[in-house]
């Protein structure tokens, strides 16, 4: 996902006439009928291809990224006025026009919206078109006033040079006009006036007041709806159905046959289905339910939950694959040329042997607060689509393969998405909606039930996991073995934050091994770490305890040197009144996972009845991203991804039986409640501010689930070893 943009590159793509410099090109006219906000900057100049300023300063400022509940529409708006130099209140933003980014060599660099990385890896190139247009905007008032650019300040929206002074929307036009020689640097840390600052939210508004647009609530003349089943074994293919049967029910208008073109499908790829068109959903819907369909469910039939626990617990019990580095040694980044093979031994000669029973964590679905829907309309000369979606570029060229169209004639129109959490960018919707469309003649609206949502999802992998270690006579590790058991598809998934964790054991051995699978897996928030930051974080309080040391103090002596562990690590034990002895029934427990550049603690403070239920009385967490542009912002995505976690660890677990999703809604899958939730959450930003940048959409998720278990073990004395917590023994 790393893109290289260089300011030369910013220079060639920005000077070109289809990338910017047009001047008074309408933004509602190159949206060409997007719905919601495509029209608020409306008419202007364009100083470059990332923002208009009308007559009345108002700027318009460009989001490539998906506005998901995440605040994407206010941390590029915000990145581009900082340099801009502009007030915030005359700040718009608007939807990127997915046509003209793919088809003028990725004109905004990255459309994708995933791995907390909108301002972590994009703020360089975001920001510098806001000074490029600063920039511009003086060399235009000092061509008009004939003073020397030096002379002229471009502060809050207005320029000045001496007694001479003018709007930026003055100058805009002129400004639209000039190339400069040499692009000028971005602000540094400390220089900033506006990032750093609690802004709020520039789409709270449109959320609050029905005015935001999602693709369910598209609307196009002449529309049909349609209804979707997919094989309920994934990878399963479609052998025939019946329409006559329902072809005389109410509202039908048509079957249409959707075909899988790969023998394993990708999560963006057509899968064989079956899809219902008729003049409302619920018809549709209806007459899917009553369609005699014949599947062949494929190998994927035979396989369970149950069986791929049966089976990784069996390859638990022998050696795995060792995982190495590029260069052959065992370790991570932070610690190189380990000797694996000396481990096993080592462990058994030292002075304390220390064995983990297995964790697990199951399977997962995204279950976004909207279903997913997309809106198509194919037409001979033209491809309009509306879809759910995380990356707007990506999402067109799907819809012009599936079509076999050139991408010129394709017209994303971006919404706001109801939720995403990974889901919206592993999702195949859009491939559908234009088949549909493509085969009746007329657009189409097409909407995912919940169970169809849920039973094709791309699921979050499961894992298993155990250790075995060896203690010196400090109590501390002198070798330490983990053998990780994930799915076969993305065996990556399985080992994220285990490899790499921070804790400096003198000799570690990491094996992998990867049990049979069939369900298709994708991108969740914090992938990887998310399943192992349970593992870890339990294994390191199991290792502190069996030594003799507080686990908060092991996690300190065991990241010595590692300046931002230190950091938050001190934080958490200073500011959270930490104690493992707070009596009977009631824990402490803390974790620190590090996903996306950021490292997040955790402390969980946990009651446990008599009777074995748990409430979370409170989390506490301590982030350190580098730095922070919004704090209000990063507050409130530390709290979601923390409650969306939580929410896993109480409450989920997918249940595979014979190869397909049982428990398909909320009345099987549960989402946690407000009732559920911690009424006391605190994120304290500690911060190195030391030349790097992490992201902070997914971070505080880690480490939740196992801070609880901890908790709860120094309340019980009983460790949770698998989620979800509602079904364990306590």
């Amino acid at each position: 996902m790393t893109k290289t943009f260089t300011r030369r590159n910013f220079l060639k793509i920005s000077a070109s006439a289809a990338g910017g410099l047009m001047i008074g090109f309408p933004m509602a006219a190159r949206a060409q009928g997007a719905a919601g906000a495509d029209a608020a900057g409306a008419a202007g100049a364009e100083i470059n291809a990332w923002l208009t300023i009308d007559a009345n300063n108002i700027v318009s400022i460009v989001t490539p990224q998906s506005e998901l509940g995440q605040g994407a529409f206010t941390a590029v708006p915000m990145m581009l006025a900082e340099e801009l130099d502009v007030p915030w209140e005359s700040v718009r933003h608007v939807f990127a026009d997915a046509n003209r980014h793919v088809n003028n060599d990725n004109l905004y660099v990255s459309t994708s919206t995933g791995g907390s990385t909108t301002v972590s890896r994009r703020h360089p190139y975001i920001m510098q078109a806001g000074a490029s247009a600063r920039e511009r905007l003086r060399h235009a008032a000092a061509a008009r006033w004939g003073v020397p650019v030096e002379d002229v300040v471009a502060k809050q929206g207005t320029l000045t040079a001496g007694s001479n002074s003018g709007t930026y929307g003055e100058f805009a036009a002129d400004a639209a006009g000039i190339t400069l020689e040499t692009e000028p640097a971005i602000k540094a840390y400390g220089d900033w006036w506006l990032l750093g600052t609690e802004v709020k939210r520039l789409d709270v508004a449109a959320k609050t007041n029905g005015s935001a647009m999602y693709p369910i609530d598209v609307t196009v003349d002449g529309m049909v709806h349609a209804a979707v089943k997919a094989c309920p074994v994934p990878g399963g293919r479609l052998v025939s159905f019946d329409f006559e049967a329902i072809k005389g029910m109410p509202g039908v208008i048509a079957a249409v046959k959707l075909t899988q073109t790969k023998d394993v499908p990708a999560f963006t790829d057509m899968r064989d289905s079956v899809a219902v068109v008729a003049e409302s959903w619920y018809q549709a819907n209806n007459a899917l339910a009553s369609l005699p369909i014949e599947w062949d469910l494929g190998r994927g039939a035979s396989i369970s939950y149950e069986s791929q626990t049966a089976e990784a617990l069996s390859l638990l019990g022998k050696p795995g694959t060792v995982l190495k580095d590029e260069e052959g040694n065992l370790g991570n980044k932070r610690d190189k040329g380990v000797n694996q093979d000396e481990v096993p031994g080592l462990i058994e000669s030292s002075s304390k042997v220390v064995t983990g029973e297995v964790f697990s964590r199951p399977y997962e679905a995204h279950a976004t607060m909207m279903a997913p829907a997309a809106v198509a309309d194919v037409k001979d000369d033209r491809v309009d689509i509306w879809t759910f979606t995380q990356d707007i570029g990506r999402s067109l060229t799907e819809v012009a393969d599936q079509l076999g169209r050139d991408t010129a004639n394709v017209y994303l129109h971006q919404t706001y998405m109801g939720g995403g959490f990974g889901g919206g960018y592993n999702m195949f919707i859009h491939r559908q909606a234009a088949a549909i469309s493509a085969e009746v003649g007329k657009p189409v609206k097409l909407i995912l039930s919940r169970e169809e949502d849920i039973a094709q999802d791309s699921m979050r992998p499961p894992v298993w996991s155990t250790y075995k270690a060896g203690l010196g006579d400090d109590g501390l590790p002198v070798a330490l073995l983990t053998h990780v058991v994930g799915e076969e598809k993305q065996p990556g998934f399985s080992l994220s934050y285990v490899a790499d964790m921070p804790y400096k054991v003198p000799n570690r051995r990491h094996e992998s091994s990867q049990v049979q699978s069939h369900m298709p897996i994708g991108y969740h928030r914090a992938p990887g770490a998310n399943a192992n930051g349970f593992f870890v974080e339990q294994m390191v309080d199991e290792l502190a305890q069996a030594g003799g040391w507080d686990p908060l103090e092991w996690r300190l002596k065991m990241t010595e040197g590692l300046e931002p562990y230190q950091r938050v690590l001190k934080a958490m034990k200073e500011k959270s009144g930490w104690t493992t002895d707070l009596g009977n029934g009631e824990g402490m427990g803390c974790a620190i996972v590090e996903s996306h550049g950021t490292i997040a603690g955790c402390v969980a403070t946990v009651t446990v009845s008599r009777r074995g239920q748990i409430f979370v009385d409170k989390l506490q967490y301590f982030m350190n991203s580098g730095y922070t542009i919004n704090p209000l912002n990063a507050r409130e995505q530390a709290e979601s991804s923390a409650i969306w976690e939580m929410g896993y660890a109480f409450f989920g677990g997918l249940d595979i039986r014979a190869g397909r999703v049982v428990n398909t809604n909320f009345d099987s899958y549960s989402i946690i409640r407000l009732p559920d939730t911690p009424l006391d959450i605190e994120v304290h930003q500690e911060n190195s501010e030391d030349q790097w940048w992490g992201g902070l959409g997914e971070p505080a998720g880690p480490p939740t689930p196992p801070a609880i278990a901890n908790a709860i073990f120094y309340a019980t004395g009983s460790r949770i070893r698998s989620t979800p917590f509602s079904k364990a023994a306590v």
